[in-house]
């Protein structure tokens, strides 16, 4: 029953949550919170403050002695807008790193977007109609839009609550000229978007964050009940009281609190707005987010029962598959390198003993080994490593998208080293994994090497001296073929101290 423990880092606060998997599901063992206003600094001069950072620190080693204390074996440590923004953002990993030994990852808006959809549906039954996904956060607002579970479209906004406040709301309480100005920008904002969502003929709308929790418990006690569903005039009326309020008033005001009195009042008017605009009825609030993603991914990664695997496996392949006809990727070249690399894994898993998660790496290379080639035939392969490494692959994070991009990099005459940038950038244990799924990928595209699917199958022998490859080829043989593995043989001496003999069945 392994444990996992997630951390968000946001703009506002920062969060844990650590859980249990039994039995393919997550049993929450502890949770953690702390308003930490990190990005207020960052929307204010581009820089994250020193106090800022050091309560922040103070906030994650507590975090940490948790996870120790639980006995997590696995940390997932993400920051969202602040750090993404910051240009002093690796000063703040790197004492996070001195201080817990943990690696933040920056997410993206759009891989934000995709957990909290994840997390949203591993803990509800909301997938079967189109649904819009509102997650208000202090730097940005994620809007997701997904059908029968499967994410259509993200749009990352930068309508942060905490961002807003300190942009237009000087005063206390709010002048009507600054709330004015807050809604034409929220306004505008939305409208880079609104078409497109009105398009989609939304459903049901969620939100989660703790604006939305403030809002619905506001809204349930004005109403005398327990309801998490805020209707649009409501929320209208709602944001136009409380926009009259000073900060001590607000505090007063059921389910707002102390904190987030602060920066309810932007936070308010982007609900307001978005509900207006996009023509939505209601909000519902749920009690998910981030951390509750990264929980899942974790579970899926680990465990091939827990209910999440197959969905977040579709959103990769949709992904690799967005990106490859974006660069216009020969679609069944690309397949049929896939299938030979997926042979090659199984078959000489004895030889390259690779971890079992560097075959959904190797699947991805090898659906995009070629899109370098969209931008310049000269230079191809250091083009495809940019494009891999730079591009929005939805269930892969930033160190393994650097993974899948240094596999893909060494398809042609150069050879993966440790002072070549594209391995010197990923972590030191995987720089000497990484030649030998590069071996395997080139061995996949020598079989191809025709373009015509001359290899139709494959049997393998090994032992410790050679590995022999037969080859079950198709009418007209694959001389070809045979050409390019034979020039694969001292790359697959020096890699695996085999030698490799090739013949046709």
């Amino acid at each position: 029953m392994p444990i996992f423990g997630a951390v968000d880092i946001g703009a506002n606060s920062v969060r844990l949550k650590i859980a249990k998997l039994v039995r393919s599901r997550l049993v929450v063992l502890h949770e953690d919170r702390e308003v930490t206003r990190l990005g207020e600094g960052v929307f204010r001069t581009g820089v994250l403050d020193p106090e800022a950072m050091a309560n922040a620190v103070r906030v994650l080693r507590r975090f940490h002695r948790a996870t120790q204390n639980y006995g997590a074996e696995r940390v997932r440590v993400v920051a969202t807008s602040a750090l993404r923004d910051a240009q002093n953002a690796s000063a703040f990993t790197e004492w996070v790193f001195a201080a817990t030994g943990w690696r933040i990852e920056v997410i993206t808006g759009l891989e934000e977007g995709r957990l909290i959809h994840i997390g949203v549906l591993a803990n509800t039954r909301l997938g079967a109609t189109r649904m819009l996904l509102i997650d208000l956060g202090g730097g940005s607002c994620e809007l997701t839009v997904s059908s029968q579970g499967q994410i259509e479209r993200i749009y990352s906004l930068p309508l942060g609550a905490v961002r807003l406040t300190r942009d237009f709301l000087a005063n206390d309480p709010p002048k009507r000229q600054e709330l004015g100005q807050l809604r034409d920008f929220i306004r505008e904002e939305i409208g880079r978007v609104r078409e497109k969502l009105l398009r989609k003929r939304i459903s049901q709308t969620v939100a989660t964050s703790g604006t939305p929790a403030a809002l619905s418990e506001a809204w349930a006690a004005e109403q005398g009940s327990a309801t998490t569903t805020v209707p649009r005039a409501g929320l209208q009326r709602l944001t136009k009281r409380i926009s009259k309020l000073s900060l001590e008033q607000r505090r007063a005001v059921v389910g707002i609190g102390p904190r987030r009195a602060e920066i309810i009042t932007a936070g308010a008017a982007v609900f307001s707005e978005l509900l207006t605009e996009l023509d939505l009825p209601s909000f519902r609030y749920l009690p998910y987010g981030l951390r509750d993603g990264l929980l899942a991914q974790m579970a899926a990664d680990y465990d091939s029962g827990a209910g999440l695997r197959q969905r977040i496996a579709s959103e990769r392949e949709n992904s690799l598959m967005h990106l490859s006809r974006h660069y216009q990727v020969d679609a069944r070249y690309a397949e049929r390198i896939r299938v030979h690399c997926e042979r090659l894994f199984k078959s000489l898993q004895a030889v390259h003993c690779l971890p079992p998660e560097y075959q959904t790496w190797l699947d991805a290379a090898a659906a995009l080994h070629e899109t370098g080639s969209f931008i310049n035939r000269a230079g191809r392969h250091r083009h495809t490593w940019y494009v891999i490494a730079h591009s929005e692959l939805f269930g892969y994070t930033q160190q393994q998208r650097r993974i899948i991009a240094a596999i893909a990099r060494f398809v042609g005459k150069s050879r993966p080293s440790d002072d070549s940038p594209a391995v010197r950038v990923v972590p030191a244990a995987d720089r000497l994994l990484i030649p030998r799924a590069v071996m395997l990928l080139r061995l996949a595209r020598a079989m191809e090497q025709g373009r015509r699917g001359a290899v139709h199958d494959m049997k393998v022998r090994a032992n410790d001296q050679e590995v022999k490859f037969t080859l079950v080829t198709r009418a007209g043989g694959a001389e070809l073929e045979m050409w390019a593995l034979n020039k694969e043989k001292a790359m697959f001496r020096e890699i695996f101290n085999r030698e490799l003999l090739c013949v046709e069945a």
